[in-house]
């Protein structure tokens, strides 16, 4: 049976998001992009990759389609989400999009909402949350959690059982030390080497990493 998917925000994302569903559908032929919700009333009636803008993202309390969150940073996916639930939108409308080209290994679990584009890798055992995105190339080793609204950028590298907190962004081609922590809000710069812990809302560059304040 084919579901048919709306994503919210026209965004890089939602392009990147349509081809991964077609290729899905192409696959199994269990998903249909029908079109792209954006509250900017300038992009209603756009068309991107063949896919219809066709109005405010409100409507979807008025529709039932699956729904796939494609802000492209964390804290706007957070707060659309929290909006749709205050207009009653049901958490389980939310689809999580795994791209053909990704590997999700044994006892890994991804969660409704989540987007693993191309070539992502999940070892084993790794855990990712509500509304997560995972960028082409990213790699999740055994015992990673990331929470939910996570960005995981192209290229970035986790080792075992670090844990990336609500809302985090990890910039591209960064890496993160094994069993470190990455707090909620923080933000790792790209190509940036973490080897210790990040605390909640800070953002930490360079290699190794250090607070961008200091």
């Amino acid at each position: 049976m084919t579901e048919p998917v709306l994503l919210l925000a026209a965004s890089g994302l939602a392009r990147e998001t349509l081809a991964a569903i077609r290729a899905i559908d192409e696959r199994d032929g269990t998903s249909t992009p029908v079109g792209i919700l954006d509250d900017d009333e300038a992009r209603h009636g756009e068309v991107l990759l063949g896919s219809p803008v066709l109005g405010p993202t409100a409507m979807a309390a008025d529709l039932q389609d699956r729904l796939v969150l494609c802000a492209g940073r964390g804290a706007a996916r957070r707060a659309m989400a929290q909006r749709l639930d205050g207009l009653g939108v049901d958490p389980a409308r939310y689809r999580a999009v795994i791209h053909p080209a990704a590997s999700v290994g044994e006892g890994s679990h991804v969660a409704p909402g989540a987007v693993l584009l191309a070539e992502v890798v999940l070892t084993a055992d790794v855990q990712v949350g509500a509304h997560v995105v995972a960028m082409p190339g990213a790699v999740l080793t055994h015992d990673d959690v990331v929470e939910d609204y996570a960005t995981i950028c192209a290229g970035v590298v986790l080792g075992g059982s670090v844990r990336v907190g609500v809302a985090a962004y990890l910039g591209m081609c960064s890496s993160v030390r094994e069993g470190v922590r990455v707090g909620p809000d923080a933000v790792l710069g790209m190509g940036a080497t973490l080897l210790g812990d990040l605390p909640q809302g800070q953002t930490w560059v360079g290699v190794p990493a250090r607070s961008k304040e200091s």
